[in-house]
């Protein structure tokens, strides 16, 4: 890769990279920054130099990520039943049960096949030749894989030369991996194949454009709350042919809005009845409600303790060490060094209500101490690690930028995941934020297999590069960017129209 980009050269490399803004501007893939003022669409920047693992980085990181998913899981069946982890001490009870996370009216029960995190993004950080750790994880609705396959299909676009140098592991099933898993955790009452839905909360969310690609590319209808009723405890959408009863919901909806009949009455985005559907074993939603309770950062410093708790092994996945600034003494060295630390909300995300000490002015530590000695429940603080950087195309040349990696895990029947996941860029010069709302980018990222993996086969030929893995592929044609992008299918029909794709 180094030889690679000493041969191409800063200016086609920049023009690269302005192809790939037209391919994303042309597709629609698209976030929203509510904060901001004007029109909120924005394209998050891509990098078109690669971050790349070994197959060998890759597998050990994978093992260590489905051990954590299976304890995170775990732990949520345990705070929901017989809260054996907190009896045993092992965990504060008054964390977890005064947690706003923590939802009463899933208390006894248990979601089909025993899943609460379908859906699992853990975002890892790294600090050495052989050390990754966890930073955070993510259980509720966690974003960004529409973005990891975009990624893809644009750089075998931009440099389909490259792919057939390098044996890069595919990513493009996941969308069929994501499939298997819903269908999988359909719940008994299911008769035949489960319908599945992915329920939005419209174009106006933030991750509307991944609602609206994984639908498409699942081959199922997107809908949002008008599109489905309850009736008799049982979930229907509604069509032009009639009601059509509804087995598995992709929610993107948070917890709050998800039923007004069980949360905020003023939701209009939910489905009033759901939770009574839900709870009667007609219909499985992933993620679980509640699920939120496993990726609290206050939670967060005992996911080590669950893995030895309920798998009885060590963790392979080390955490950050954490300070709770609920605790006196972890507020008061937090206090003292505040010039060293980063500070966080407990339940904050996208990288709001975040103090990165070393970086901070006076004034805002000043502030940010005020807040932790007024609410200190609210903040947990880490050290500033010496995060690893990749290379990137900045605007003097290639330079080296942080990143962190966000894999996607899906548990179902069985633990699924496509080698590689969403890194993310901090773009500017000493930023440890890479957050999408905090100016953050993203790139590719390649598992690479050397020698080719039993299975997998990589080729260039006249209808362009073929790549696959495990009897899937994928066939990228040799399209030229600056072409004509042809339509996507079935982004434009209306949910209750079953002769077109998904809203």
């Amino acid at each position: 890769m180094a030889q690679f980009l000493e041969a191409t050269g800063q200016g086609v490399l920049e023009q690269k990279r302005r192809e790939a803004e037209l391919l994303f501007r042309r597709i629609g893939v698209t976030f929203a920054v509510y904060t901001e003022g004007g029109d909120p669409e924005r394209l998050i920047p891509f990098d078109v130099i690669p971050r790349i693992l070994s197959r060998e980085e890759w597998e050990r990181l994978s093992q260590g990520l489905e051990q954590r998913v299976r304890a995170l899981n775990a732990f949520l069946a345990d705070v929901y039943g017989p809260q054996d982890i907190i009896k045993a001490g092992r965990i504060p009870a008054e964390l977890v049960l005064q947690n706003e996370g923590y939802l009463p009216q899933m208390v006894g029960f248990t979601p089909p096949g025993g899943v609460y995190t379908v859906i699992s993004g853990i975002d890892l950080v790294r600090t050495g030749p052989d050390q990754f750790y966890v930073l955070e994880d993510n259980c509720r609705t966690p974003s960004g894989v529409s973005y990891m396959l975009e990624n893809r299909e644009a750089m075998f676009r931009l440099f389909p030369d490259v792919f057939t140098r390098h044996r890069v592991a595919p990513v493009s099933h996941y969308p069929e991996e994501l499939l298997e898993t819903l269908k999988s955790i359909a719940p008994a009452a299911c008769q035949g194949e489960p319908r599945i839905v992915v329920l939005t909360p419209g174009p106006y969310n933030s991750a509307y454009y991944e609602h609206s690609f994984l639908a498409d590319e699942m081959g199922v209808e997107l809908v949002e709350g008008a599109d489905l009723f309850v009736r008799d405890k049982v979930v229907y959408m509604r069509t032009t042919a009639g009601p059509q009863r509804v087995d598995v919901i992709y929610r993107r909806i948070d917890d709050d809005y998800l039923d007004p009949e069980a949360f905020r009455p003023d939701s209009a985005l939910g489905v009033a009845g759901l939770m009574a559907a839900y709870k009667a074993g007609n219909v499985a939603l992933a993620n679980a409600p509640g699920a939120g309770i496993a990726d609290d950062k206050a939670v967060y410093p005992f996911v080590p303790e669950m893995v030895r708790f309920y798998l009885k092994e060590e963790p392979i996945l080390q955490n950050v060490p954490t300070f709770m600034c609920e605790r006196e003494a972890d507020r008061d060295h937090v206090l003292a060094n505040l010039d060293k630390l980063v500070v966080k909300l407990a339940r904050g995300s996208g990288g709001y209500g975040m103090l990165v000490g070393p970086h901070a002015t006076e004034t805002e530590r000043a502030e940010f101490a005020a807040r932790i000695r007024a609410r200190p429940g609210d903040y947990i603080a880490q050290p500033t690690l010496a995060l690893s950087t990749v290379p990137t195309l900045c605007d003097g040349g290639v330079a080296p930028r942080h990143v962190d990696l966000r894999p996607f895990i899906l548990f179902g029947r069985s633990v699924r995941m496509v080698p590689g996941g969403l890194t993310r860029v901090a773009l500017r010069e000493g930023s440890l934020v890479v957050n999408s709302s905090q100016g953050g980018g993203t790139k590719d990222t390649w598992v690479l297999d050397d020698p080719l993996a039993p299975g997998q086969s990589q080729s260039m030929g006249p209808q362009g590069m073929t790549q696959s893995m495990g009897g899937m592929s994928q066939t990228m044609p040799p399209m030229s960017p600056m072409a004509p992008m042809p339509p996507l299918p079935g982004r434009r029909g209306p949910a209750n129209d079953p002769g077109q794709g998904g809203r």
